[in-house]
């Protein structure tokens, strides 16, 4: 079982009192690393799915810092989420704006692009940490690596990645559905046909990304992309990823975890079913549970409509890690609390056996 930080320092008291340090000298007391406002002290986490080492515990002042991991909801929050999930209901999207926004997802998300530029975004420095093969194929002599990007937006992935590669075959092709993100990305002056190639491409379409074929691609990223998708896509998805790796192939996926304050937030007239919103933008997101996810990307536990061959013959993974990044965010000025929910997860396609 894992100590408090109150525990933690009645040790280090203990400890000080052994090397001949009496507890009750004027000696100064360590701080945890993960309580101190030292940024040398910050604590880097070897394991990538431990999700921070910020603990809260009841002796410490929730306001201290900006952000606390593993924290889970209170009583207070899920009696208002639950009443939020009753009054987006009850005040759907109408059929009108749900065939509108369902019909051409595209169309939003250019118009998303059109209206917010490439510095809008900030880049995704936080993945070479918590998807540490991304160091692995960046090395020198790592050798050939084709990498997909799913939902590659304005490029706040692939460029980062790329300003830290050293292998000269690595090659990422980023794919986004948006005219006008792959348009941001090509415009780029990083941008360079030799290690990064972006092209338009539905990941819920019956086509694979130009200049890809079944089996070429040994690592697919989908971050915050999945959940763009709605629910009758998801199938369609899966199958082109799995299309596309090789056998031993990985899919990094990061997005929305239910109950994550961005989905208790949503007003009257966003909700198109159950999870799943549009934005005011015009953009959709879905928000995950764990369970939901196991069973999308593995096939297994199907409902009982399923046809027990169809689910045999799926796209079928294995799931490698799967977390969920539950983080309190403060705002300590107004004294606000606030709960995010991500999911995190790598999924692995099988290796098939050759026939006897």
């Amino acid at each position: 079982m894992e100590k408090t930080s109150k525990e933690a320092c009645a040790d280090q008291l203990s400890s000080l009192a052994v090397s001949g340090i009496p507890a009750g000298s004027d000696a100064p007391v360590e701080i945890p690393p993960h309580l101190s406002h030292d940024p040398e002290n910050n604590m880097k986490r070897t394991d990538p799915f431990q999700f921070g080492s910020r603990l809260l515990s009841e002796q410490d002042n929730v306001f201290e810092f900006n952000a606390w991991d593993h924290v889970e909801t209170d009583d207070t929050y899920k009696e208002y989420a639950e009443l939020q999930y009753a009054k987006q209901r009850e005040s759907p999207v109408s059929d009108f704006d749900k065939n509108r926004f369902n019909s051409d997802p595209a169309k939003w998300w250019n118009n998303f692009y059109k209206n917010n530029t490439a510095n809008f975004f900030k880049d995704r420095k936080w993945l070479q940490q918590e998807f540490p093969i991304l160091s692995k194929i960046t090395q020198a002599d790592t050798g050939p690596i084709t990498l997909l990007e799913v939902g590659a937006g304005a490029g706040n992935t692939a460029f980062p990645i790329l300003a830290n590669n050293q292998n000269p075959n690595l090659k990422i092709h980023a794919c986004d559905f948006s005219k006008r993100a792959v348009e941001v990305i090509r415009e780029n002056e990083a941008y360079d046909t030799k290690y990064i190639q972006a092209d338009v491409w539905d990941a819920a379409s019956e086509m694979l990304p130009p200049g890809l074929e079944e089996g070429s691609v040994d690592l697919v990223i989908m971050i915050f992309i999945f959940s763009a998708l709605s629910p009758s896509q998801w199938k369609q998805a899966v199958q082109n990823t799995y299309s596309l790796l090789k056998p031993g192939g990985e899919v990094l996926f990061r997005d929305y975890g239910r109950g994550d304050l961005a989905q208790v937030r949503f007003k009257k007239g966003r909700y198109l079913e159950e999870n799943f919103y549009i934005r005011g933008d015009g953009t959709r997101v879905y928000f995950f549970e764990r369970n939901e996810l196991v069973k999308i990307w593995t096939g297994n536990g199907p409902d009982e409509q399923d046809n027990p061959a169809e689910v045999a013959d799926a796209a079928s993974f294995e799931v490698l890690d799967l977390g969920v990044d539950r983080r309190l965010l403060v705002n300590r000025a107004k004294q606000l609390k606030m709960y995010r929910c991500w999911m995190q997860g790598r999924f692995r396609k099988k290796q098939t056996t050759a026939p006897e």
